[in-house]
């Protein structure tokens, strides 16, 4: 098990991408708990982006439910029916993933923190249905692109190559 995560510091985000998804893989293989799964993941791309909020919410019925995060208090529960809330609830109705420059643009954004200003959110679906969201806010406007959304959906893929 790795103790340490290596990234070069001050490195372009795709070669921070590069380096941190073969680590995630190895943190994961062989690893059966999601929930330590989905921390680990958390904390690595906590690590080597330092990102507001960082983390996971899992669907329980028709409602996203906090799961394994970094970084400050959140929102515990997002619902989905009957009209899926926030950035998170429409990654998951549209399965898509979310870039959002601004979040204070966003139709139904849900302030879990004042603090955060752009947000990515991208779903793993599985049997039909959005199952996770990983969720990434900044306290910067216009953090997220092609290319967080690029590798972020790589490491969606990794998880459910692993669990689903």
């Amino acid at each position: 098990m790795a103790e340490t995560l290596l990234v070069t510091k001050d490195a372009p985000k795709d070669q921070v991408y590069e380096e941190i998804i073969p680590q995630i893989k190895s943190l994961i293989d062989g690893e059966d708990n999601l929930v330590a799964n989905l921390a680990n993941i958390a904390a690595v791309l906590d690590t080597a982006f330092g990102h507001l909020w960082t983390g996971f919410y899992v669907r329980e019925g028709e409602t996203l439910v906090l799961g394994p995060f970094q970084g400050p208090i959140a929102c515990t529960r997002i619902p989905l029916q009957p009209v899926a809330r926030g950035v998170c609830g429409a990654a998951a109705a549209t399965k898509q993933t979310q870039l959002v420059p601004d979040v204070e643009k966003f139709p139904g954004h849900i302030a879990c923190s004042s603090a955060s200003k752009s947000e990515i959110v991208v779903p793993l679906v599985a049997d039909g249905e959005t199952q996770i969201v990983l969720d990434i806010d900044s306290e910067y406007l216009n953090t997220f692109d092609a290319t967080d959304q690029l590798y972020c959906e790589k490491i969606i893929d990794l998880l459910k190559e692993r669990h689903f």
